[in-house]
């Protein structure tokens, strides 16, 4: 099956009132468009608001599968809004068991390169107001995942998404996440991992600092 987009979102960080009526800056919450500009340091009107843990040129791209969302509606018995997760691309058909660190994707007249694993973080749980949410996208790895661009141009929610380059490697976004985020890797799956040149400097970063433990 070809990978397919649903939805393109985009959002710049803003005070948000979250279902726990405490206030929160945060770039989470976006908004779906028809068409987005996409540069070399991500999408036009986007931004993250904590640089130190997201955003850089490794990452203008937030993946997320679309087919999860039925798993967590059933899961948690609600419906989750639309890009609950903060992603700008909702795509089917582009798993975390089957997307590769590496593999590339033209989206119209762009191309994106899968760089990381993402490591979810609990203001997914906030935004939601949906308890245990965050402890279940770590233990599930149905986290998404982070890519960087190659060609800058303009993304359309009707553009045809096709693969151009699958790696070899293996390394796909659910094995990273079985090694890193659930420590479960050795020093062999670390280096597997290291091997793979698309890999974001962040997430190389994270991965040298468990070889050294």
């Amino acid at each position: 099956m070809k990978p397919k987009i649903v939805h393109l979102a985009v959002g710049k960080p803003k005070n948000l009132t979250l279902p726990s009526n405490k206030r929160m800056m945060t770039g989470i919450e976006k908004k779906l468009v028809k068409k987005a500009q996409l540069t070399m340091n991500g999408f036009e009107n986007d931004a993250p608001h904590n640089l130190k843990y997201h955003g850089g040129a490794d990452r203008t791209v937030c993946i997320y599968p679309y087919e999860h969302y039925a798993k967590w509606a059933e899961m948690f018995e609600e419906e989750l809004q639309v890009t609950a997760f903060g992603e700008n691309l909702i795509v089917t058909n582009m798993l975390e068991s089957t997307v590769q660190i590496g593999d590339k994707f033209q989206i119209g007249e762009t191309i994106i390169q899968v760089t990381e694993a993402r490591n979810p973080c609990s203001t997914i749980e906030k935004f939601n107001g949906i308890p245990n949410l965050y402890k279940a996208i770590r233990e599930t790895g149905l986290t998404g995942y982070l890519c960087r661009t190659i060609t800058p141009g303009e993304i359309s929610e009707t553009d045809e998404m096709k693969q151009i380059h699958q790696e070899s490697h293996g390394v796909t976004v659910a094995f990273c996440h079985e090694k890193v985020l659930h420590k479960k890797g050795t020093q062999e799956d670390f280096e597997r991992i290291l091997a793979v040149q698309a890999l974001s400097e962040r997430y190389r970063n994270q991965v040298e600092k468990l070889i050294k433990k």
